[in-house]
């Protein structure tokens, strides 16, 4: 597996766009995925255009987008989120990092996106583990930024992330942080925290709402030592 290729299933949405985006700019090969081939090459080719310079951008089918990758970003609604791991669950390989942004948001069911849904495992994250497969590692990250400021290339996103999951695995996912100007990673300790941390996004949504900011509200923790 090339150490610098990341692999983003539903890049074709407006978040997963987003983080191509920001990495293609950064110099990180991406691989964008979806369900239909079609629409992966489309946003690839955005990409390309968007980011002359930007090393490789592929656009490929889910279940072929993963191989090669060392870490997999699962972009997908949370509605999406079992059937997209059940389609690519047999091209994953132990060693891999599985990228969680999910959120249960209400929106599910035909509700709100200002809340969130009870999810048996705890949250999506831990969802998506108890569907991996052994040895692959999964890490909560990018809930919670704007899909709007990270497309706005000329900007940085001013944001903070929290990142959750194993140690190494975590140090990982901490470390793409740093290729986005604006955004800074937060340890937020084991995966299961990631249950705080999705519900965050439904409060985000509602600011959005009454603040009347289209851009989208980002977060940030004060008083965080540098490392």
């Amino acid at each position: 597996m090339s150490n610098e290729t990341i692999a983003i299933l539903g890049g074709t949405g407006d978040q997963g766009l987003g983080l191509a985006l920001r990495f293609a700019r950064a110099g990180r090969r991406v691989v964008i995925g979806s369900r239909k081939v079609e629409r992966a090459v489309e946003a690839a080719e955005q990409v390309r255009k968007q980011v002359p310079e930007a090393p490789a951008v592929e656009g490929r089918e889910n279940a072929d987008a993963v191989v090669d990758a060392p870490i997999v970003i699962l972009s997908v609604p949370f509605e999406h989120v079992a059937g997209t791991l059940k389609a690519v669950r047999e091209r994953l390989v132990a060693g891999q990092i599985l990228v969680s942004m999910g959120v249960p948001l209400a929106t599910a069911i035909g509700d709100g996106a200002v809340r969130t849904l009870g999810v048996w495992q705890g949250s999506c994250a831990e969802l998506t583990a108890s569907l991996a497969p052994r040895g692959v590692e999964v890490v909560s990250a990018f809930q919670n930024v704007s899909a709007h400021r990270l497309q706005a290339l000329a900007e940085p996103v001013e944001c903070d992330v929290l990142v959750s999951g194993a140690k190494d695995a975590r140090a990982k996912v901490m470390a793409l942080c740093d290729l986005v100007p604006g955004l800074r990673a937060i340890d937020g300790g084991p995966l299961a925290n990631a249950r705080i941390v999705e519900s965050i996004t439904a409060l985000l949504i509602g600011l959005n709402v009454r603040y009347q900011v289209a851009e989208g509200i980002g977060i940030r923790f004060t008083g965080v030592p540098e490392s």
